[in-house]
């Protein structure tokens, strides 16, 4: 492996234009991840798995209830054991799913003086431009450029590409629908009404964020991470991308190469499902690796509670289980948003400051 022979630091405007820089042949030293050197050499502890939950969610939502409860029990393991899933049978359209693929990508290739017109201030900014994670806070750099987009429950779009606008509210509507439907099968799960979480956790406003992610070849991206190991904020996330590979998740003790279904949609649970669970359902620490050979493209659609909804425990859960303590302090989501999103991103260091040591 060679290494870089020079100090070279660069302030990040964008990796697109880095990345594609005809005499890059070593990445600057800002970029340069000292645990990505434990993480390439350690090979077993990555796998690859055929063992990753399927959810089909044709069962889910089937009027069988033989079906129905089957795909509940299906969704209660895999929040329970992996908190990640794969949702197969979803009837959003593949056409669809290519078209914000597409899109997306045509995004990125805009100029850049049209996508610094989003370079946003603020993390609740409805449309923000950027690169890395949050500039402001990190001295080394991840190998991405993203676009964060709130569709819900304000719809906001670029204007450019032209389709975007249309194919992002269509796909946004249409896997809304598919979120809310995978949170009243975690409800029931969980022994609840189907409607109890989606009550109490006002999702009729919930926030639903639209983020593209650009993860250019990189020369070195052994040395670097798209994004370092990370749970999400919300209770879903439901992710596609333009299968290439890069998407790990950890799962008892190693890290998982994520190989999708052809169609499928990629769930994980997120902070907010692990506090209103009181902990039986964890989120999911995941990370996003980058290649020398070609760009990936992922599109992630976050979907939480509405932002002035306090979040806590379900008060039934703690009586059906005789456990009246709650294990995280109640804090609305908007705050716990701008506070995740404010810092760096540290594994689940930000669900730790809101939980309750148990004795």
């Amino acid at each position: 492996m060679e290494e870089a022979t020079a100090p070279l630091v660069v302030k990040p405007s964008n990796i697109k234009e880095l990345a594609e820089s005809p005499d890059l042949r070593f990445i600057p030293s800002n970029y340069v991840h000292n645990s990505c050197y434990s993480n390439s050499s350690a090979t077993n502890d990555i796998d690859d798995s055929d063992s990753i939950p399927i959810v089909d969610f044709s069962l889910l939502t089937s009027h069988d209830s033989h079906q129905r409860s089957t795909a509940i029990h299906h969704l209660a393991k895999a929040c329970q054991d992996w908190g990640f899933f794969m949702v197969v049978n979803h009837g959003i359209p593949e056409n669809l799913m290519k078209s914000v693929i597409d899109c997306t990508y045509e995004f990125f290739n805009l100029p850049e003086e049209e996508k610094h017109k989003f370079t946003g201030k603020h993390v609740l900014d409805p449309i923000r431009y950027g690169t890395s994670f949050n500039t402001c806070k990190e001295n080394v750099f991840f190998w991405r450029d993203f676009l964060k987009v709130f569709v819900h429950p304000h719809f906001h779009s670029p204007t450019k590409p032209q389709p975007y606008r249309d194919i992002m509210l269509e796909y946004s509507e249409k896997l809304r629908e598919v979120a809310r439907k995978l949170l009243g099968g975690i409800s029931e799960s969980l022994g609840l009404e189907e409607s109890y979480l989606d009550k109490d956790l006002d999702l009729e406003s919930g926030l639903q964020i639209f983020v593209g992610n650009y993860y250019p070849p990189c020369p070195q991206p052994e040395l670097t991470m798209g994004l370092p190991p990370h749970s999400d904020h919300g209770l879903l996330t439901l992710l596609i991308h333009n299968q290439v590979g890069g998407l790990q998740v950890q799962h008892q003790g190693k890290w998982i190469n994520v190989n999708s279904l052809p169609n499928s949609l990629l769930v994980n649970t997120g902070d907010h499902l692990e506090i209103f669970s009181n902990g039986k359902y964890k989120s999911i620490v995941h990370r996003a690796v980058v290649n020398n050979k070609v760009t990936r493209i992922s599109v992630v659609v976050a979907h939480g509670p509405s932002l002035d909804t306090i979040v806590r425990p379900a008060s039934p859960l703690m009586e059906k289980e005789n456990s009246p303590s709650a294990y995280y302090i109640p804090m609305k989501y908007k705050d716990y948003l701008e506070m995740q999103q404010s810092n760096q991103l540290n594994a689940k260091s930000c669900l730790e400051r809101v939980k309750i040591p148990r004795n």
